[in-house]
């Protein structure tokens, strides 16, 4: 069910910052290991989301914080570790093929969290909406061969690969990570929904910071000096990873999660001008083809919910 517009602005906004936030750490990513600069994000993300909560409270909140249900910590512990695996395994996508093909793997999150959301949540979609992941998922299947001439066959071979393997495996992440979000904002006493979105981006990302720097401290002790060796750009990461965080949190909590993340393959769009003028990596003819079946399902599902 859709309980406000304000969804959708915050889907496209979501899509373009984390389009942009994962050019950037791609680039932290090289000098460092996947758990140091999956650090990167949350531990330079924390002071920012922080500052978005403590902002919004003093402009546009009323009253004491709202009361937390018994699971709330549950649901945020659980859809942060899932974005932490997801994230991982997203940048060891990244270590096989290029940018582009890396995150289009990624995106098979859409009909994947179409299937989950429908067996954990019980959300229903209209046969256009179906129509746009199918749409979707075909585009996310071109782009994915990297401008190669592949059969059905060739294809199906070509999902045993590594980079195939972990930009799925991080889709499906991505998918429990949405769900887990969208229980904790609904498990939050308030009707605003931007407020529970940011208390969940607070309480998320302290937890992810937890988790993933005891990690680092007890498994790779080495790599600490190196995430706060290149703050410069990692602060980057932390900046867009909270705005980008913040309006997804936005979008699960007033929309379905199927819906926000078939909508959010806009990010594919953004990727594609990151990859070209920030990256320098060529365009090929077959991935403009895959690009705009992306954006057709993007505009069949949205049409099927309104």
């Amino acid at each position: 069910m859709i309980t406000s517009p304000i969804w959708l602005p915050a889907t496209i906004v979501a899509g373009g910052m984390q389009a942009w936030r994962t050019a950037v750490q791609k680039r932290v990513s090289h000098s460092m290991s996947v758990n140091a600069a999956g650090l990167v994000r949350y531990l330079y993300g924390l002071p920012f989301a922080l500052i978005l909560l403590a902002g919004y409270e003093a402009v546009f909140a009323h009253g004491p914080l709202p009361v937390a249900g018994r699971w709330f910590l549950l649901f945020c512990a659980a859809g942060g570790l899932a974005q932490i695996v997801a994230t991982n395994l997203l940048l060891l996508a990244f270590g096989h093929r290029n940018f582009v093909v890396g995150t289009a793997y990624s995106k098979t999150e859409a009909v994947q969290g179409a299937i989950l959301s429908f067996l954990l949540l019980g959300e229903r979609l209209s046969p256009l909406s179906w129509a746009g992941i199918g749409c979707g998922v075909v585009g996310v299947m071109v782009l994915s061969t990297g401008g190669k001439r592949m059969g059905p066959m060739d294809f199906l071979r070509a999902l045993g690969q590594p980079a195939a393997l972990c930009g799925i495996a991080s889709g499906f992440f991505f998918a429990m990570t949405a769900i887990g979000i969208r229980r904790a904002t609904h498990d939050l006493a308030t009707p605003d929904p931007i407020r529970a979105a940011l208390i969940v981006l607070a309480v998320t990302v302290s937890l992810q910071v937890l988790m993933q720097g005891c990690y680092l401290v007890l498994r790779e002790r080495d790599q600490v000096p190196r995430v706060f060796a290149h703050w410069r750009v990692a602060g980057q990461v932390g900046l867009l990873s909270s705005i980008g965080s913040a309006c997804w949190f936005t979008g699960f909590a007033t929309a379905p999660v199927a819906l926000v993340r078939i909508v959010g393959q806009v990010e594919v769009a953004f990727t594609f001008a990151f990859s070209r003028f920030y990256l320098g990596e060529r365009m090929m003819r077959s991935e403009g083809v895959g690009l705009v079946l992306v954006v057709t399902g993007v505009i069949l599902a949205l049409a099927g919910a309104l």
